[in-house]
């Protein structure tokens, strides 16, 4: 049975925080290596299971995804699916508290889409 985060489960944003900051603390949250990627990719195409994952981000390791999973599920940003299956079957997704990231996240990919320099084709001489 998946667990589900409740406000009363939640964790306060501020505990990432030394200074007990909300800013700083939503700041360390998702500054972390690939955080922001992972939600992301969330956010684009829906629960995903951990293999989906990795293949959307080569780049990073099976420790590191795992890590940055749990984080996020701790956080409260991310469900946990499990099913009991030969192999086991876990999909990843959203909570309603991830979701609010949806609209920054969307507006963070169109900017940096807009940052794309796009090259002038060579031209033959």
């Amino acid at each position: 049975m998946p667990k589900k985060s409740t406000p009363e489960a939640l964790k306060d944003i501020r505990d990432y925080s030394a200074m007990r900051c909300p800013l700083h603390g939503f700041f360390n949250l998702l500054s972390g290596p690939w955080t922001l990627y992972i939600l992301w990719q969330l956010v684009k195409h829906g629960p995903m299971r951990f293999g989906q994952i990795k293949k959307q981000a080569p780049g990073i390791s099976a420790k590191m995804l795992t890590e940055r999973l749990r984080m996020l599920e701790e956080a409260g940003l991310l469900n946990r699916h499990h099913e009991a299956t030969i192999p086991p079957k876990v999909t990843y997704s959203l909570t309603e508290r991830g979701k609010q990231l949806h609209t920054v996240l969307n507006q963070i990919g169109e900017l940096a889409g807009s940052w794309v320099i796009h090259q002038p084709a060579p031209t033959l001489k």
